[in-house]
């Protein structure tokens, strides 16, 4: 053997073929020398490329990064809080607690004690509030004058509205502008001064217009018994028609003119295409419009009570249901037959709401 032979045999060590592996290198201690290792992809498997080195600590994992369509979403509910948390305070301020102490006051009433020596009392009555309004015949008169003013008031409002409506949306209609302000004008107008206007052009002796009807050979009492439903149903729809009107007239100016236009080619005359065209498009405005109007006659308030005093006429003190409760609340004392018929009002309100929306919409569903 030679002295090659010799030192190859005694360890030492020959010349490197090749570069050794780096996960196989070691120092001394046996540990890893700190190198290059091998990647490995999300299957597992080794990718050749470069890592961190390991000098004895692992590496840290990448923070999960937070979801954009969650920060969106998030931000588009504090957003949308923000914004209606004034709606609702203001509601709950003006609607639910006022509500709420109706319900609660409707519940009590006073009654004297000690031979009416020691005053009034406030006692629990459960519903005998509710009880003596439906029982008393004045309250429910109210409500047949109610009918009989939703009878007379509702066709001429609403016909009247939607007529006009369609004459300043016909192309022959001039000057829109004027009309329009001229129409909505008379509801800028508090309700308490066009009652009072107009109950000086109802005056004999002192309305112009009471004595070109006398000259006229017309002769008609505005305050009788007959005359004071009719007076009312005129001055509420003075108020309120060119406000119905500017509704109606900007539904129709949504309609596509398109439709129109092939409706026309069609060979459809006005009135068709007002009746089989218009008035159907502007079907939710025409619904909207009669819920509101019937809420609103419902609240039949201010007109009356203005008529009623000092005016020689028909109305009394309890002519509708809200004057029977501001009579028994201002007039007798009596806080709890007030807060109760005011709780039925509200609930006929409702259930008319209910049954106005349950038949258009069942009309709606039956039309194919």
């Amino acid at each position: 053997m030679s002295t090659h032979d010799a030192e190859r045999g005694a360890g030492v060590p020959g010349p490197r073929t090749g570069p050794a592996p780096d996960s196989a290198r070691t120092d001394e201690g046996g540990a890893k020398a700190p190198g290059l290792t091998a990647r490995t992809d999300e299957r597992g498997t080794k990718a050749p490329g470069l890592t961190a080195r390991t000098e004895g600590r692992r590496p840290q994992a990448p923070a999960p990064r937070r979801s954009t369509a969650l920060s969106s979403r998030t931000r588009t509910r504090l957003a949308a809080g923000t914004l209606l948390t004034p709606f609702f305070a203001l509601f709950t301020v003006a609607m639910i607690v006022p509500v709420g102490y109706a319900l609660w006051l409707s519940l009590f009433t006073e009654k004297q004690s000690g031979f009416g020596f020691d005053g009034p009392r406030t006692v629990f009555d459960g519903l005998g509030n509710y009880a003596t309004a439906l029982g008393d015949q004045a309250f429910r008169d109210g409500f047949w004058v109610l009918l009989g003013y939703c009878a007379l008031y509702l066709p001429l409002m609403i016909g009247g509205a939607i007529a006009l409506a369609l004459l300043l949306d016909t192309a022959l209609a001039r000057a829109r502008r004027f009309f329009q302000l001229a129409l909505f004008l008379p509801h800028a107008i508090p309700g308490l001064i066009a009652a009072l206007i107009w109950i000086y052009l109802y005056t004999p002796q002192l309305s112009p217009v009471v004595a070109a009807m006398e000259a006229g050979g017309i002769g008609f009492d505005f305050f009788s018994a007959e005359g004071t439903l009719p007076s009312i149903v005129n001055i509420a729809l003075w108020q309120w028609l060119g406000y119905n009107v500017v509704i109606f007239y900007a539904a129709l100016q949504a309609v596509d003119r398109s439709l129109l236009e092939a409706a026309t080619v069609d060979g459809a005359g006005n009135w068709r295409i007002a009746f089989s065209v218009k008035l159907p498009l502007i079907r939710s405005s025409l619904v909207m419009v009669l819920l509101f109007t019937v809420i609103g006659s419902l609240q039949l308030f201010t007109e009356p009570l203005i008529l009623s005093r000092g005016s020689g006429s028909a109305v009394t003190s309890t002519w509708t249901p809200n004057m029977y409760a501001y009579s028994a609340a201002f007039e007798r004392n009596d806080y709890g037959l007030a807060a109760a018929a005011s709780v039925l009002i509200a609930l006929v309100a409702a259930v008319l709401s209910f049954v106005v929306t349950r038949f258009t919409n069942r009309r709606k569903e039956a039309r194919p």
